[in-house]
Protein backbone atom coordinates (compact mmCIF):
# COMPACT_ATOMS: atom_id res chain seq x y z
CA UNK A 1 0.00 0.00 0.00
CA UNK A 2 1.25 3.45 -0.74
CA UNK A 3 1.67 6.40 1.38
CA UNK A 4 -0.60 9.17 0.77
CA UNK A 5 -1.06 10.48 4.36
CA UNK A 6 1.40 10.09 7.38
CA UNK A 7 1.55 11.42 10.84
CA UNK A 8 4.97 11.70 12.65
CA UNK A 9 5.61 11.83 16.12
CA UNK A 10 8.33 13.47 17.10
CA UNK A 11 7.86 14.96 20.55
CA UNK A 12 7.69 12.80 23.23
CA UNK A 13 7.69 15.98 25.84
CA UNK A 14 3.72 16.14 26.59
CA UNK A 15 3.22 13.51 29.18
CA UNK A 16 3.87 14.18 33.02
CA UNK A 17 5.67 10.75 33.85
CA UNK A 18 7.87 8.47 31.64
CA UNK A 19 5.31 5.46 32.71
CA UNK A 20 2.75 7.72 30.33
CA UNK A 21 5.01 8.42 27.62
CA UNK A 22 4.38 5.10 25.58
CA UNK A 23 0.57 4.79 26.18
CA UNK A 24 0.28 8.29 24.76
CA UNK A 25 2.16 7.52 21.89
CA UNK A 26 -0.10 4.20 21.10
CA UNK A 27 -3.11 6.38 21.88
CA UNK A 28 -1.80 8.63 18.89
CA UNK A 29 -0.86 5.51 16.43
CA UNK A 30 -4.40 4.27 17.01
CA UNK A 31 -6.25 6.99 16.42
CA UNK A 32 -3.96 7.29 13.38
CA UNK A 33 -5.31 4.44 12.38
CA UNK A 34 -8.94 4.85 12.76
CA UNK A 35 -9.00 8.02 11.09
CA UNK A 36 -7.76 6.99 7.95
CA UNK A 37 -3.50 7.42 8.14
CA UNK A 38 -1.68 5.22 5.95
CA UNK A 39 1.24 5.35 7.98
CA UNK A 40 2.64 6.07 11.34
CA UNK A 41 6.49 7.52 11.63
CA UNK A 42 8.85 8.19 14.96
CA UNK A 43 12.34 9.79 14.16
CA UNK A 44 15.58 7.95 14.58
CA UNK A 45 17.00 10.15 16.83
CA UNK A 46 18.48 9.90 20.23
CA UNK A 47 18.48 13.22 20.95
CA UNK A 48 15.61 15.72 20.55
CA UNK A 49 16.36 18.03 17.92
CA UNK A 50 17.26 21.48 18.48
CA UNK A 51 13.99 22.98 16.69
CA UNK A 52 11.65 21.24 19.02
CA UNK A 53 13.46 21.32 22.00
CA UNK A 54 16.63 20.60 24.26
CA UNK A 55 18.71 17.69 23.77
CA UNK A 56 17.67 15.86 27.20
CA UNK A 57 14.19 15.74 26.41
CA UNK A 58 12.71 12.43 25.79
CA UNK A 59 13.47 10.68 22.67
CA UNK A 60 12.38 6.57 22.11
CA UNK A 61 14.89 4.33 19.72
CA UNK A 62 12.87 3.85 17.04
CA UNK A 63 12.74 0.26 15.85
CA UNK A 64 12.01 -0.69 19.60
CA UNK A 65 9.16 1.73 19.50
CA UNK A 66 7.97 0.55 16.36
CA UNK A 67 7.78 -3.08 17.51
CA UNK A 68 6.12 -2.00 20.44
CA UNK A 69 3.51 -0.33 17.81
CA UNK A 70 2.97 -3.11 16.04
CA UNK A 71 1.43 -4.97 18.67
CA UNK A 72 -0.70 -2.35 19.48
CA UNK A 73 -2.15 -1.68 15.70
CA UNK A 74 -3.64 -3.43 13.15
CA UNK A 75 -3.63 -1.98 9.68
CA UNK A 76 -1.12 0.93 9.78
CA UNK A 77 2.14 0.89 8.16
CA UNK A 78 5.13 1.50 10.56
CA UNK A 79 8.31 3.48 9.81
CA UNK A 80 10.91 5.70 10.84
CA UNK A 81 11.23 8.95 9.30
CA UNK A 82 14.08 8.42 8.48
CA UNK A 83 16.50 5.85 9.96
CA UNK A 84 20.00 7.30 10.46
CA UNK A 85 22.23 5.38 8.11
CA UNK A 86 25.34 5.80 10.02
CA UNK A 87 23.75 4.26 13.21
CA UNK A 88 23.74 0.93 12.36
CA UNK A 89 25.54 -1.99 10.01
CA UNK A 90 23.01 -1.89 6.71
CA UNK A 91 22.80 -6.00 7.13
CA UNK A 92 21.37 -5.90 10.51
CA UNK A 93 19.30 -2.63 9.46
CA UNK A 94 17.71 -4.91 6.54
CA UNK A 95 17.23 -7.97 9.42
CA UNK A 96 16.15 -4.86 11.86
CA UNK A 97 13.22 -3.88 9.07
CA UNK A 98 12.64 -7.12 7.94
CA UNK A 99 11.63 -8.18 11.29
CA UNK A 100 9.57 -5.36 12.13
CA UNK A 101 8.04 -6.45 8.90
CA UNK A 102 7.07 -10.28 10.44
CA UNK A 103 6.42 -8.81 13.32
CA UNK A 104 3.59 -6.25 12.18
CA UNK A 105 2.33 -8.95 9.65
CA UNK A 106 3.46 -6.75 6.45
CA UNK A 107 3.50 -3.35 7.98
CA UNK A 108 6.84 -2.02 8.00
CA UNK A 109 8.61 0.48 5.51
CA UNK A 110 11.86 1.06 5.42
CA UNK A 111 12.82 5.13 5.64
CA UNK A 112 16.27 5.83 5.03
CA UNK A 113 18.51 8.86 5.11
CA UNK A 114 22.33 9.51 5.30
CA UNK A 115 22.28 11.26 9.03
CA UNK A 116 23.13 14.55 9.70
CA UNK A 117 22.65 15.22 13.72
CA UNK A 118 26.29 16.14 14.71
CA UNK A 119 26.11 15.92 18.14
CA UNK A 120 24.22 13.05 18.32
CA UNK A 121 27.25 11.07 16.51
CA UNK A 122 29.67 12.64 18.79
CA UNK A 123 28.37 11.91 21.93
CA UNK A 124 27.41 8.23 21.62
CA UNK A 125 30.51 7.24 19.51
CA UNK A 126 29.41 7.01 15.96
CA UNK A 127 31.71 8.04 13.09
CA UNK A 128 29.82 11.38 11.65
CA UNK A 129 32.68 12.01 8.79
CA UNK A 130 31.77 14.80 5.92
CA UNK A 131 28.67 14.97 3.90
CA UNK A 132 30.14 13.22 0.88
CA UNK A 133 31.60 10.98 3.09
CA UNK A 134 27.95 9.65 4.52
CA UNK A 135 26.16 9.71 0.96
CA UNK A 136 28.86 7.43 -0.32
CA UNK A 137 28.13 5.26 3.05
CA UNK A 138 24.30 5.65 2.32
CA UNK A 139 24.76 4.66 -1.42
CA UNK A 140 26.69 1.52 -0.08
CA UNK A 141 24.29 0.69 2.50
CA UNK A 142 21.33 0.54 -0.41
CA UNK A 143 23.54 -1.73 -2.28
CA UNK A 144 23.49 -4.52 0.62
CA UNK A 145 19.98 -3.94 1.88
CA UNK A 146 17.55 -3.24 -0.93
CA UNK A 147 19.12 -7.15 -2.41
CA UNK A 148 18.64 -8.37 1.12
CA UNK A 149 14.85 -7.00 1.28
CA UNK A 150 14.38 -8.63 -2.01
CA UNK A 151 15.21 -12.29 -0.94
CA UNK A 152 19.15 -12.06 -2.33
CA UNK A 153 21.64 -12.96 -0.61
CA UNK A 154 24.63 -10.15 -1.64
CA UNK A 155 28.45 -10.18 -1.52
CA UNK A 156 29.75 -7.06 -1.29
CA UNK A 157 33.06 -5.17 -0.85
CA UNK A 158 32.68 -1.48 -0.57
CA UNK A 159 34.85 1.29 1.57
CA UNK A 160 32.29 1.41 4.01
CA UNK A 161 30.86 -1.81 4.19
CA UNK A 162 31.14 -5.78 2.98
CA UNK A 163 28.92 -8.17 3.39
CA UNK A 164 29.30 -12.06 2.07
CA UNK A 165 26.36 -14.30 1.32
CA UNK A 166 24.30 -12.27 3.60
CA UNK A 167 21.05 -13.68 4.56
CA UNK A 168 17.71 -12.38 5.39
CA UNK A 169 15.22 -14.57 6.51
CA UNK A 170 12.25 -14.92 7.69
CA UNK A 171 10.37 -12.42 5.29
CA UNK A 172 6.83 -12.25 4.65
CA UNK A 173 7.56 -10.66 1.08
CA UNK A 174 10.11 -9.32 -1.42
CA UNK A 175 8.52 -5.66 -1.78
CA UNK A 176 9.15 -4.40 1.50
CA UNK A 177 9.17 -0.52 0.54
CA UNK A 178 12.20 1.73 0.97
CA UNK A 179 11.51 5.64 1.46
CA UNK A 180 14.28 7.80 1.48
CA UNK A 181 13.81 11.27 2.94
CA UNK A 182 15.27 14.94 2.49
CA UNK A 183 15.59 17.64 0.30
CA UNK A 184 18.76 17.30 -1.34
CA UNK A 185 18.15 17.28 -5.27
CA UNK A 186 21.78 16.12 -6.55
CA UNK A 187 22.27 12.98 -4.08
CA UNK A 188 19.01 12.63 -2.32
CA UNK A 189 17.37 12.67 -5.10
CA UNK A 190 19.58 10.11 -6.69
CA UNK A 191 19.51 7.96 -4.48
CA UNK A 192 15.73 7.61 -4.51
CA UNK A 193 15.60 7.37 -7.89
CA UNK A 194 17.56 4.50 -8.35
CA UNK A 195 16.54 2.20 -5.03
CA UNK A 196 13.35 4.13 -3.83
CA UNK A 197 9.46 3.55 -3.83
CA UNK A 198 8.73 7.07 -2.34
CA UNK A 199 10.82 10.05 -1.88
CA UNK A 200 9.39 11.90 0.85
CA UNK A 201 10.60 15.68 0.26
CA UNK A 202 11.91 18.07 3.31
CA UNK A 203 11.83 21.92 2.06
CA UNK A 204 10.01 24.91 2.33
CA UNK A 205 6.42 24.22 0.73
CA UNK A 206 7.27 27.12 -1.78
CA UNK A 207 10.44 25.47 -2.84
CA UNK A 208 8.32 22.61 -4.35
CA UNK A 209 8.02 23.35 -7.70
CA UNK A 210 12.34 23.39 -8.13
CA UNK A 211 12.28 20.40 -5.85
CA UNK A 212 9.84 18.02 -8.42
CA UNK A 213 11.93 19.38 -11.39
CA UNK A 214 15.15 18.48 -9.81
CA UNK A 215 13.61 15.02 -8.84
CA UNK A 216 12.51 14.87 -12.90
CA UNK A 217 16.05 15.19 -13.66
CA UNK A 218 17.50 12.34 -11.16
CA UNK A 219 15.25 10.29 -12.95
CA UNK A 220 15.86 10.37 -16.17
CA UNK A 221 19.59 10.26 -15.44
CA UNK A 222 18.37 6.71 -13.44
CA UNK A 223 16.68 6.00 -16.60
CA UNK A 224 13.14 5.70 -14.30
CA UNK A 225 9.85 6.66 -15.00
CA UNK A 226 9.33 9.38 -12.40
CA UNK A 227 5.48 7.98 -11.94
CA UNK A 228 7.05 5.16 -10.56
CA UNK A 229 8.71 7.16 -7.41
CA UNK A 230 5.61 8.14 -4.80
CA UNK A 231 6.42 11.64 -3.18
CA UNK A 232 5.08 13.21 -0.32
CA UNK A 233 6.12 16.36 1.92
CA UNK A 234 6.49 16.72 5.35
CA UNK A 235 4.39 19.53 6.49
CA UNK A 236 3.76 21.16 10.67
CA UNK A 237 0.33 20.94 11.07
CA UNK A 238 -1.55 22.72 13.88
CA UNK A 239 -5.26 22.21 13.78
CA UNK A 240 -7.95 23.14 16.06
CA UNK A 241 -12.01 23.58 15.99
CA UNK A 242 -10.87 27.04 17.43
CA UNK A 243 -8.72 28.72 14.32
CA UNK A 244 -7.62 31.27 16.67
CA UNK A 245 -6.57 28.88 19.54
CA UNK A 246 -4.51 26.75 16.87
CA UNK A 247 -2.48 30.26 15.40
CA UNK A 248 -1.76 31.07 18.59
CA UNK A 249 -0.18 27.40 19.13
CA UNK A 250 1.60 28.12 16.16
CA UNK A 251 2.21 31.76 17.49
CA UNK A 252 3.99 30.32 20.40
CA UNK A 253 5.78 27.43 18.85
CA UNK A 254 7.94 29.87 16.66
CA UNK A 255 8.49 32.46 19.12
CA UNK A 256 11.25 30.86 20.98
CA UNK A 257 12.94 30.80 17.45
CA UNK A 258 12.48 34.69 17.24
CA UNK A 259 9.94 34.68 14.72
CA UNK A 260 6.46 37.18 15.30
CA UNK A 261 4.05 35.33 12.87
CA UNK A 262 2.40 38.79 12.78
CA UNK A 263 5.22 40.88 11.13
CA UNK A 264 6.32 37.99 9.15
CA UNK A 265 5.55 39.81 5.31
CA UNK A 266 4.97 36.90 2.34
CA UNK A 267 8.15 36.90 1.67
CA UNK A 268 10.17 36.43 4.96
CA UNK A 269 7.16 33.44 5.44
CA UNK A 270 8.48 31.80 2.40
CA UNK A 271 11.94 32.12 3.77
CA UNK A 272 11.35 30.72 6.92
CA UNK A 273 10.70 27.57 8.96
CA UNK A 274 6.97 28.99 9.16
CA UNK A 275 6.76 27.84 5.07
CA UNK A 276 6.59 24.33 6.49
CA UNK A 277 3.68 24.99 8.75
CA UNK A 278 0.22 25.14 8.34
CA UNK A 279 -2.23 26.02 11.15
CA UNK A 280 -5.73 27.02 11.57
CA UNK A 281 -9.36 25.23 11.59
CA UNK A 282 -9.67 22.06 9.67
CA UNK A 283 -11.16 23.60 6.56
CA UNK A 284 -8.01 26.05 6.84
CA UNK A 285 -5.36 23.58 7.12
CA UNK A 286 -6.74 21.23 4.44
CA UNK A 287 -6.89 24.49 2.37
CA UNK A 288 -3.47 25.31 2.43
CA UNK A 289 -2.30 21.53 2.49
CA UNK A 290 -4.18 21.29 -1.34
CA UNK A 291 -2.67 24.34 -2.61
CA UNK A 292 0.66 25.29 -1.19
CA UNK A 293 1.53 21.40 -1.45
CA UNK A 294 -0.62 19.00 -3.46
CA UNK A 295 -1.59 21.46 -6.36
CA UNK A 296 2.21 21.82 -7.05
CA UNK A 297 2.47 18.06 -7.85
CA UNK A 298 3.23 15.96 -4.51
CA UNK A 299 1.45 12.78 -4.25
CA UNK A 300 1.18 12.75 -0.52
CA UNK A 301 1.60 14.61 2.66
CA UNK A 302 3.05 13.34 6.44
CA UNK A 303 2.35 15.45 9.42
CA UNK A 304 3.52 16.06 12.43
CA UNK A 305 2.01 17.92 15.17
CA UNK A 306 4.01 18.46 17.65
CA UNK A 307 2.05 21.39 19.22
CA UNK A 308 -1.01 19.15 20.14
CA UNK A 309 -1.02 16.00 18.60
CA UNK A 310 -1.10 14.14 21.98
CA UNK A 311 -4.59 15.96 22.76
CA UNK A 312 -7.20 13.29 22.12
CA UNK A 313 -9.39 13.86 18.81
CA UNK A 314 -6.68 16.10 17.63
CA UNK A 315 -5.37 13.84 14.90
CA UNK A 316 -8.61 12.16 13.75
CA UNK A 317 -9.37 15.97 12.93
CA UNK A 318 -6.49 16.53 10.88
CA UNK A 319 -6.97 12.79 9.15
CA UNK A 320 -11.06 13.41 8.36
CA UNK A 321 -9.56 17.08 7.35
CA UNK A 322 -7.10 15.81 4.88
CA UNK A 323 -8.01 12.07 3.86
CA UNK A 324 -10.60 13.38 0.94
CA UNK A 325 -7.66 15.52 -0.60
CA UNK A 326 -5.35 12.38 -1.05
CA UNK A 327 -7.65 10.44 -2.06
Amino acid sequence: MSIRLGYQMPFFSNTASVRDLFPTVIAQAREAETAGFDAVFVMDHFYQLPLLGAPDEPMLEAYTALAGLATATERIQLSALVTGNTYRNPALLAKTVTTLDVVSGGRAVLGIGAGWFELEHQQYGFEFGTFTERFARLDEALQIIQPMLRGQRPTFEGAWYRTENATNEPRLRDDLPILLGGGGEKKTFALAARFGDHLNIICNASELPRKLDALHQRCAEADRDPATLDTSFLAFVIVDEDGDRARKMHADLVAPLGIDLNKLTDAERAATVVDRQFSGTPDDVAEQIRTRVLDQGIDGVIVNMVANGHEPGTVELAGRALRPLVG
